[in-house]
């Protein structure tokens, strides 16, 4: 790809003492197509780099006033994205060495062919190019994995990303439903970062850890004297999340008492606090969550109806971990890294062996229980990466699948030429394999079972690894 057939022409500046070869290198630049800007001395071209943006700096080594590395320093200071290549007629390696140091991206002598100079400028320019297309991409892979602190990018929860797009710039009651620990006061976060009210309060509720007795007080306030104990007036998180988005986790465990009370301050946006005779409007938007089937707590009595469908206007269904499998790799790389650096150790990867342990293990805590598991493990490592021991998956409800190991070798196939080193590597990963499935992923007893010391399972497991 030509430099000069991309969405905006280079510019270049040229910072060269020597007239002349100012003069040379503007006419070919020129003919190229670039445009072309020209400092005859460091200082000048310090003010330029301060007022321009420039996609590559040719810098000669030797000027009247400053160094050309110091020129470098500076541009790189300034925009670390700018490409730069020295040139000079007294090069020496250790002048080479330290410009590359420096970040330049080539070191050329003089004198130099043009036609050479000319290529040099459209690799250097071309590599920027595609350094920024795979920025792009990253920039939009991210997106894909990520949404705000939600990691993931299974099919299911592109679904979910969606929703939330959909709905965060709405006014609109939303239930969050999942099983417990599948993150859904993450998308209730995500909701509000995404809605017009992101600037405004984000207050949170537990229903089902507060008792009844005080429910009415934390949702609406009360006033000096309204009961024993209430011996100064109190804002309830209805006045407190005025303006913003209130979000009421486990709505499910409300009692019909207090139900009914929220009915009406979510249906007329007033309510009165406890002991007052005036009512308080706000502004808000209300987004539940529950890990009960409503439908079925109101078929039985428990839930009101009105109630639901006061609340159920849009719903956003949160798969549980078991259902987005492919997301799991993501999502234990995330807490290794979170943890890592919370307790300062360099683990860098978990062992392919705990990967497939996990992807063998049903979750029934989902995400919460990963991630206990991960910082667990982390805290347990002694190594840079994560091996089965530290994973501990014992402690759990171990779910395993079957059918590890049982490949079968063909032994009439010599006749045609086998990789023997190979197939004994299969053979052996095939029996640790088994071993650490049968042991719960413990490495001492799965080196017991296969007759061998913790060490040498231990190098055998990152050989494989590190592959």
């Amino acid at each position: 790809m030509n430099s000069s057939d991309s969405h905006s022409t280079p510019r270049i500046l040229v910072v060269e003492d020597e007239l002349g070869m100012r003069e040379i290198l503007e006419m070919m630049l020129q003919r190229i197509g670039y445009n072309v800007e020209l400092a005859s001395n460091g200082r000048k071209a310090l003010e330029m780099l301060a007022a321009q943006r420039f996609d590559l700096l040719l810098c000669d080594i030797r000027l009247g006033d400053l160094t050309g590395l110091e020129v470098l320093k500076n541009a790189k200071a300034k925009d670390p994205d700018t490409v730069v290549i020295m040139i000079s007629a007294y090069a020496t390696t250790e002048t080479a060495v330290e410009a590359m140091n420096l970040g330049a991206y080539d070191y050329v002598p003089k004198p130099f062919n043009l036609e050479e100079l000319q290529e040099t400028l459209r690799k250097a320019l071309d590599l920027k190019t595609l350094e920024k297309e795979k920025q792009r991409l990253d920039d939009e892979l991210q997106k894909t994995l990520h949404f705000g602190c939600i990691v993931g990018n299974s099919p299911q929860m592109m679904h979910v990303y969606k929703l939330i797009r959909q709905a965060a710039p709405t006014r609109t009651n939303i239930l969050i439903t999942g099983e417990s620990g599948t993150g859904k006061e993450l998308i209730a976060r995500a909701i509000h970062a995404e809605s017009d009210r992101a600037a405004q309060p984000f207050v949170v509720i537990n229903c089902g850890g507060i008792p009844e007795t005080l429910m009415e007080s934390e949702l609406f306030g009360h006033k000096k004297g309204s009961f024993t104990g209430a011996t100064q007036d109190k804002k309830g998180l209805f006045a407190v999340a005025d303006k913003g988005t209130l979000f009421l986790d486990e709505v499910g465990e409300i009692t019909p008492q207090i139900q009914v009370k929220l009915l009406r301050a979510i249906q007329e946006r007033v309510f009165r606090p406890l002991g007052s005779n005036e009512d308080l409007a706000v502004d808000l938007r209300i987004i539940c969550a529950t890990n009960k089937n409503l439908e079925a707590e109101v078929i039985a009595g428990r839930f009101r109806e009105d109630l639901f469908y006061r609340l159920n206007v849009i719903e956003i269904r949160i798969p549980p971990l078991r259902e987005r499998k492919n997301d799991l790799r993501l999502l234990a790389q995330h807490f290794l890294e979170k943890y890592s650096r919370q307790m300062n150790k360099q683990i860098t990867k978990f062992s392919s062996y705990v990967i497939d342990l996990l992807q063998r293990y049903d979750f029934p805590g989902n995400i919460r229980e990963l991630e206990n598991l991960i910082e667990r493990s982390v805290a347990l490592s002694t190594t840079n990466i994560i091996l089965p021991d530290s994973l501990a998956l014992s402690v759990h409800k171990n779910r395993w699948i079957e059918g590890v190991g049982k490949k079968r070798f063909d032994l009439d196939e010599v006749s045609k030429g086998v990789d023997l080193d190979h197939i004994l590597e299969q053979i052996e990963q095939a029996y640790i394999h088994r071993a650490l499935e049968c042991s719960s992923g413990n490495t001492t007893k799965a080196a017991e079972l296969l007759g061998v010391t913790v060490r040498s399972l231990r190098h055998r497991i990152s050989k494989f690894d590190n592959r």
